[in-house]
């Protein structure tokens, strides 16, 4: 049996907020020197893993905008993860970009690139930093809850020896 090959994107570099694109994906994914393959689970580090329980946790690290979802899951992703609240950008950001633009695209941009490419996704994942690029796979418990859009699961990388 062929477990899913993780790969870790590093993005914690990248401003609170900040709405990643396709080619901060692309940019990141050359500097690990991996190309990706259909089935491969990606988490991304932001860094807000770092602040977990801590006030501004939830407006920490970016988000992975539609354009940079869609980049993954036309590749063959399906499943991604992140250490931040959200897979988007920290709600406390979109909010003050919406009141400035009124655009309601930008609201859970990354949550919906799903309506056209289903994928799931994992949030406030831990202990990612600890992580290598490539050389893991990732196993997911999830828990089955009735009536709800979301639950929570048991997330665990095995790393390569």
């Amino acid at each position: 049996m062929v477990l899913p090959a993780g790969v870790k994107l590093d993005l914690r570099h990248l401003p609170d907020g900040y709405v990643a694109s396709a080619d901060d994906i692309e940019k990141e994914l050359r500097r690990i020197g991996h190309a990706l393959s259909p089935l491969e689970i990606v988490v991304v580090n932001t860094g807000a893993g770092a602040k977990f329980g801590q006030a501004d946790y939830v407006s920490s690290g970016c988000g992975m905008g539609y354009e940079a979802t869609m980049y993954l899951l036309k590749r063959g992703v399906r499943l991604t993860g992140t250490d931040g609240w959200s897979w988007d950008a920290p709600f406390v950001h979109t909010a003050k970009k919406y009141a400035e633009t009124k655009d309601a695209g930008l609201i859970w941009e990354g949550h919906k690139a799903g309506r056209h490419i289903g994928y799931c996704h994992l949030e406030k994942l831990h202990n990612l930093d600890q992580l290598p690029s490539t050389g893991f796979t990732v196993s997911c418990f999830p828990v089955k809850i009735e009536r709800a859009s979301a639950g929570w699961t048991r997330a665990v990388a095995i790393i390569d020896s």
